[in-house]
């Protein structure tokens, strides 16, 4: 993705007063939802310029591109925001489990 468009991309999301907005992760492809996690600028341009997926850790304080040392990286197919702009959805191309336990998606649990 060119310069222009990161910029112009970012101009329209609002940070919360941590800095972070949520971005949920999905399969372009079935559109499973993967996982939530958290962005904020900085994460949002690696995303955006790099074509994977970066993220902000708030327990460890520190970005995460997901899947470099797994190998189970997310290329970002697309970058949708929703119509507070305080919200982002990710659309992926998986290449691997998305959640840490190993299953596909981080939603596995269901409260009944």
């Amino acid at each position: 993705m060119t310069e222009e468009r990161v910029h112009g991309t970012l101009d329209g999301i609002v940070f919360d007063e941590r800095g972070l907005a949520p971005a949920v992760v999905q399969d372009a492809t079935t559109g499973e939802v993967l996982m939530l996690a958290y962005v904020d600028a900085e994460a949002l341009r690696r995303t955006l310029s790099t074509g994977t997926t970066w993220f902000w850790s708030r327990s460890r304080r520190t970005y995460w591109n997901k899947g470099a040392t797994s190998g189970n990286l997310q290329r970002v197919v697309e970058v949708r925001y929703d119509c507070d702009g305080d919200a982002l959805l990710v659309l992926v191309e998986p290449a691997g489990p998305a959640c840490h336990t190993g299953r596909r998606s981080c939603f596995h649990n269901t409260l009944r």
